[in-house]
C-alpha cells in the first residue's frame, strides 16, 4: 500500500498557511523528485504560482550534471527552476557538510519574497537521524525538537510537509511512478555521520522497535513543546533582567534568578542581539562565576563572533571589537562626511552646535583619545578630564577610545555626539555646526 499520494500532499498544503508562492527546494533526489512530482500533480489546486530551486554546490565532480538533471526535470514538468551556483571552497576546519547545509538555506532564502513558502523534501527518517544526531551532540529540548514542520524564514515561511511519511513512503511512489533521480554518494558514505547513522545503526534498531521513525517523531514533538514552555519563561525574564542601555542586561537581577534560568534567559538574549551560541562552557561561566568575579573594562568572555563585557551592573553582548590606531589623525572640511576605521562621521547645522566661524583661522582634525584630554563642556563652569566625564555619562570604557575627537587647530572643540567646548558653543538661538558619530558594525 502507498501511503504517499498528492491528495495526502494536498492535505498537508491546506493546514498551512496560505501562500503567495511556493518554492521546491530541488536536489534532485529521491525525496525532493517524489515531492516536485507530486506538486505537479497538484498545481492546479494550489492558490500560488509553483517554481523550483536547485543549489549547485560544486561539492562533487557530477554536480553539474545534477544540475542539468534538474533542470531537464523541471522542464518536463514546465515548472520555472533557479539555479544557484555557489564556491565550492568551504573555510578551512569548517566541516564540509555544515557549510554546504548553511550556505544553501541561505542561498534558498535570498530568492524568496514576502509571503512566500519553501517546501523540503525533510521525512520522518531525518528526523529521526536529526534527532539521534543531536542527542549523540548532548543538546537540550531545542536541539532534540528536531525540525519544524513550519516556521518563519525571513519574510516567508519554511515548510517540511513530507514529515508524517517515511522514506519507504516515498521509494513506493517513486517505484510506482517510474521516476528518475540522481544519486549523491555522499547519501551513503559512513563517513559522514548521518549517513552512518542512516546506514549503520537506524536499520538495527528498527529490527528491535519497528516503529522507530514515529516513535523518535513523537518524541521530537514532545521536545518542540518543552522547548516553546522554556521560550516563554525566558521571554518573562528577559523582560525582569533588561537595563536601561541598549544590548544589556542587568547583572543584579539576574542573580536573583536560578542558575539553570540564568542559563535560558541569556540564550536568548543572545539571540535577540543577533549573536552566535555561547559554548556551554561559556554560558555557564557566564551565568555562575562570571556573575560574581570583578570585571575590569578590558575583561570579557569572547568567542567566534561575540564578545560580552560587564560595565557596572551591566552586561553588554556585542560584535568583537575592531582594532584601530589611536595615534591617527585625520584633516577634514567639515563638509562631506567623513569616513573613520570605525565609522563615520558627519555635520549637521544644529542648536546644540559650534559656531562655524570658531574654525575659521583653524585646521579640523580628527582623532580617537588617547589619554589625558580635558575639556569643558556647554554648560559646565570649569574643565574636566574626559575620562572622568565618561564616567559620569556612564560610557563603557571599551565605547570610550571609540568615539571621535573633534579638534579646532590645538583645542578639543567636541566629542562627537556629546560634547561640545564651552568656548565655541553657538549662542542661544544660533544655529552651529553639529557633529554626529555612526559606528560601523
Amino acid at each position: 500500500m502507498i501511503r504517499f499520494s498528492p491528495e495526502a500532499l494536498r492535505a498537508v498544503l491546506a493546514a498551512l498557511p496560505k501562500a503567495t508562492a511556493y518554492w521546491i527546494a530541488f536536489s534532485g533526489g529521491q525525496d525532493s523528485r517524489v515531492l516536485l512530482h507530486a506538486l505537479a500533480a497538484l498545481r492546479y489546486a494550489l492558490e500560488a504560482p509553483l517554481q523550483a530551486a536547485h543549489v549547485n554546490h560544486g561539492l562533487h565532480a557530477d554536480a553539474s550534471c545534477w544540475a542539468q538533471a534538474c533542470t531537464e526535470t523541471c522542464e518536463h514538468h514546465a515548472i520555472p527552476l533557479s539555479v544557484v551556483q555557489l564556491d565550492a571552497q568551504h573555510p578551512l576546519g569548517d566541516s564540509p557538510e555544515a557549510w554546504a547545509r548553511e550556505r544553501r538555506y541561505r542561498a534558498l532564502q535570498a530568492l524568496m519574497h514576502e509571503g512566500e513558502m519553501m517546501l523540503t523534501a525533510h521525512h520522518r527518517d531525518d528526523q529521526a537521524e536529526t534527532l539521534l544526531m543531536q542527542l549523540l551532540r548532548g543538546s537540550g529540548p531545542r536541539g532534540l525538537a528536531g525540525m519544524p514542520r513550519l516556521m518563519r524564514w525571513g519574510s516567508g515561511w519554511l515548510a517540511r510537509p513530507l514529515l508524517a511519511f517515511d522514506r519507504a513512503d516515498l521509494a513506493a511512489y517513486a517505484e510506482a511512478h517510474r521516476l528518475r533521480w540522481v544519486e549523491d554518494p555522499s547519501n551513503t558514505d559512513a563517513r559522514y555521520a548521518r549517513s552512518f547513522l542512516r546506514h549503520a545503526v537506524l536499520p538495527v534498531l528498527k529490527t528491535r522497535w519497528p516503529s522507530l521513525g514515529a516513535t523518535l517523531a513523537r518524541a521530537a514533538l514532545w521536545q518542540a513543546e518543552a522547548a516553546a514552555l522554556i521560550d516563554e519563561i525566558a521571554e518573562q525574564d528577559l523582560t525582569r533582567i533588561a537595563s536601561g542601555a541598549p544590548a544589556a542586561v542587568s547583572v543584579s537581577r539576574l542573580r536573583r534568578l536560578p542558575e539553570a534560568r540564568r542559563r535560558n534567559v541569556l540564550r536568548l538574549w543572545l539571540v535577540r542581539c543577533g549573536l552566535p551560541s555561547m559554548t556551554a562552557a561559556q554560558l555557564q561561566q557566564l551565568a555562575g562565576e562570571a556573575l560574581e568575579c570583578r570585571w575590569d573594562g578590558r575583561a570579557c568572555i569572547r568567542w567566534p563572533g561575540g564578545e560580552v563585557r560587564r560595565y557596572r551592573d551591566d552586561f553588554y553582548a556585542m560584535r568583537p571589537l575592531r582594532p584601530h590606531d589611536a595615534n591617527q589623525v585625520f584633516a577634514w572640511n567639515c563638509e562631506a562626511p567623513l569616513a573613520l576605521p570605525l565609522g563615520t562621521l558627519t555635520v549637521e547645522m544644529g542648536a546644540d552646535g559650534i559656531r562655524a566661524a570658531a574654525c575659521v583661522n583653524d585646521s579640523v582634525t580628527v582623532r580617537f583619545r588617547r589619554g589625558g584630554e580635558r575639556l569643558r563642556p556647554y554648560g559646565s563652569s570649569h574643565t574636566r578630564s574626559l575620562k572622568h566625564l565618561f564616567q559620569e555619562q556612564g560610557i563603557p570604557p571599551w565605547r570610550r577610545d571609540r568615539i571621535p575627537l573633534v579638534y579646532f587647530g590645538k583645542r578639543l572643540a567636541a566629542v562627537a555626539g556629546i560634547w561640545r567646548h564651552q568656548a565655541l558653543a553657538a549662542d542661544p538661538g544660533e544655529i552651529g555646526l553639529c557633529f554626529r558619530w555612526a559606528e560601523s558594525e
